[in-house]
């Protein structure tokens, strides 16, 4: 059945680049900018569907793993192009787009009885924000390489259970194959994996999903001095398993590929990382367990919908925009792009396909009993994350700090936002 659905789609890819080239000035075209590279073939490819269906042209442009989204998409406005639908993850994105006059309000829309996850607005409380999957991340991990060295994933949901499971895998490094217990980047180009998902377990992690005391701490420019120093602490820990070179210096594909070919143990990367898994022909089982860096059990992992599709009000083609929207979310095609083609676990209630993806399961596995924390990294100020504290994460994992002064330096960072 795959290889017939991947072989008619060659056949319309094909079909819509002869039209192309045919040079239809009167076609509808919307562009999309999307910030999850590794959703961008499968996107397109949906994209392309779609044209078949309606002839309505979608050009997706995709930044993100090494090319940081926010400025890539500030450089497309600030060139005077304004796309149809973009993405944006928070209050810090929304801030931004309502000051600049792009928010479209979409109340009325047909799919929004269909999911509990839409971004309505801070200011007036309408829906704004569309959105696009559900997300998890813990630390994860390759089931073999774990049950070979003798770990039992049930003992990591505390820091000292953590602790163990790493020290007993390193020991057996060189029987088991490995380079590096964990995969895992700090270094430039890659702040957003500890500057914005690293420091929501500082925000989240241990507290009910609604509880927002301590992002509301930090934005008043507060920390809490213990539970920080805890958390600089299991970084730390994690940095020291790590591979230096991918951990100082690698890119993305660094990342990826040390976990992929099974020469380490764990990565520190979310369910979005499915497609490039199945891309790579990578099948073994996975799973997660909690970044737990308390010494009490924290058995959970971090999960929510990590951004929305915005609908450009100075767009030229809103209800173009809108029509394809509502074809993602309600129509076969739609459900099928997003829960088997790209991996993701679907935001609507009405989409009966299940993820593939090893992470995506293990994800829906931890919600299913309840065990998840939420996300609060997009609730800090625009930049602050990779910006300010990704190069400190940086520095602490070349050694340069200590974890003492890892938390005065995050102490005083934040204190500037008091």
């Amino acid at each position: 059945m795959k290889k017939l659905l991947a072989i008619i789609l060659v056949i319309m890819m094909a079909t819509t680049l002869l039209v192309a080239c045919g040079g239809d000035d009167d076609r509808v075209e919307i562009t999309l900018v999307n910030n999850k590279v590794e959703i961008h073939g499968a996107l397109t490819e949906f994209a392309e569907l779609y044209y078949e269906l309606t002839g309505v042209f979608v050009e997706v442009q995709s930044f993100g793993g090494e090319t940081p989204y926010a400025p890539a998409l500030s450089a497309m406005f600030a060139g005077g192009q304004e796309p149809e639908i973009f993405v944006f993850e928070g209050i810090a994105g929304y801030e931004d787009a309502r000051g600049a006059g792009r928010v479209y309000d979409l109340s009325g829309q047909p799919w929004l009885n269909d999911t509990d996850l839409a971004y309505l607005s801070p200011t007036y409380g309408t829906p704004v924000g569309f959105p696009v999957n559900i997300e998890g991340w813990g630390l994860a991990y390759n089931r073999r390489i774990l049950e070979e060295a003798g770990v039992d994933t049930s003992t990591m949901t505390n820091v000292e259970g953590i602790r163990a499971a790493l020290q007993t895998v390193y020991d057996q490094k060189d029987e088991l194959g490995l380079d590096a217990v964990i995969s895992i980047t700090a270094g430039a180009g890659m702040e957003w994996v500890t500057g914005l998902h690293g420091v929501n377990a500082y925000l989240s992690l241990g507290l009910e999903y609604d509880d927002t005391s301590i992002i509301d701490m930090l934005n008043a420019g507060q920390v809490d001095t213990e539970r920080l120093t805890a958390f600089a602490e299991y970084y730390a820990m994690l940095f020291s398993f790590g591979d230096p070179a991918t951990l100082t210096t690698g890119g993305y594909d660094d990342s990826i590929a040390l976990f992929a070919t099974e020469r380490a143990a764990f990565i520190h990367q979310g369910n979005w990382i499915d497609p490039v898994f199945s891309d790579l022909g990578v099948h073994f089982e996975m799973g997660y367990t909690p970044h737990a860096f308390f010494t009490h059990d924290t058995p959970g992992i971090f999960v929510g919908a990590p951004s929305w599709y915005m609908v450009n009000a100075l767009s030229e083609n809103i209800e173009a925009a809108l029509d394809f929207l509502y074809f993602m979310a309600s129509s076969p095609e739609g459900h099928y792009y997003m829960a088997i083609a790209s991996g993701q676990v679907p935001a609507f209630r009405s989409v009966e396909l299940l993820p593939e993806g090893p992470l995506s399961t293990a994800v829906m596995e931890w919600s299913g009993r309840g065990q998840i924390y939420a996300w609060h990294q997009n609730e800090m100020p625009d930049g602050f994350g990779m910006g300010t504290l990704g190069p400190i994460f940086a520095e602490l994992a070349r050694g340069s700090i200590t974890v003492e002064e890892f938390v005065d330096m995050f102490t005083d960072a934040v204190a500037t936002l008091g």
